[in-house]
């Protein structure tokens, strides 16, 4: 980033604009940015029995706690989903990039599981939740293809929680096999993936299809180490392929990518809600 800051906003600003396809690739550092924190006092405040029982950290770690009994582990889940699915509106970071690519023809992959895109108003042709979403219960073992829509089981949970459990008949079970179940985010060989997951794929294959051939910026919110092998890697391959192509990353931690590919990215390690209201500036 040997460019100074309003170099690399105008140069970035003039290929968004000038663009023919645009690929948003939005990683953990998005929701971070927009306020969806997993840690610190958001976390403290809203899990203060389970931290006091538990003795968790945060809300990452917390979400691979070995909890002994079912009844416990949804008590914990139903106020993990609640808070960041159901009790959060769309953050204004959200809308401000759909803002800015709307214009566009434009298509969004995202590891995030809050379903942020989806109340900003984004259509579903046009973004992946490659990981899942927390509104959706499936089979622990993945013995059918289907989810469960689980709001109304969540209010439920919540509202009998005591002492960090909830009642046995509350605890779902899967309608097909009977066994426990889970929500819907990768985090084993079980993770369902059902049609609409398939049409989400290919919804992407076919918007970065071809882009090869034409002037693409490829757009990276907040995308780290956890899993690069899902967008960070690979559009530094795509832009390392395709002449008409920019990598445009915004990462306060990790903003530098390949060496191959230093003369198409741009990087930021700004904070990212200025950065995006310079880009709608621009």
């Amino acid at each position: 980033m040997n460019e100074g800051y309003s170099e690399r906003i105008e140069r970035a600003g003039k290929a968004i604009q000038n663009a023919e396809k645009l690929v948003i690739g939005a990683g953990a550092g998005l929701s971070a940015a927009a306020g969806i924190e997993y840690n610190g006092k958001r976390f403290t405040e809203n899990f203060k029995p389970f931290v006091e029982k538990y003795g968790m950290k945060d809300l990452y770690t917390s979400s691979f706690f070995p909890f002994r009994t079912q009844e416990e582990k949804w008590a914990y889940w139903a106020r993990h989903i609640s808070l960041n699915l159901f009790e959060t509106p769309v953050k204004e970071l959200y809308i401000s990039l759909i803002e800015l690519v709307s214009a566009k023809d434009y298509f969004v992959i995202t590891t995030n599981v809050e379903g942020q895109f989806r109340k900003a108003g984004v259509d579903k042709s046009k973004f992946f939740e490659i990981q899942g979403n927390y509104g959706y219960f499936q089979c622990e073992k993945g013995c059918h293809d289907k989810l469960y829509f689980n709001e109304h089981i969540v209010v439920q949970m919540l509202s009998e929680t005591s002492d960090c459990t909830i009642p046995s008949s509350l605890v779902p079970k899967c309608p097909v096999c009977g066994g426990n179940m889970e929500v819907n985010l990768r985090k084993d060989n079980f993770f369902v993936q059902d049609s609409s997951w398939y049409t989400s794929e290919g919804n992407y294959r076919k918007s970065i299809s071809g882009t090869e051939s034409i002037s693409t910026v490829f757009i990276e919110l907040g995308v780290g180490y956890n899993t690069p092998g899902i967008i960070r890697f690979p559009f530094e391959t795509m832009v390392h392929n395709n002449p008409n192509a920019l990598l445009i990353r915004v990462n306060r931690d990790h903003p530098n990518g390949m060496t191959e590919n230093l003369g198409s990215t741009i990087s930021f390690n700004e904070d990212m809600t200025a950065v995006i209201d310079d880009f709608r500036n621009y």
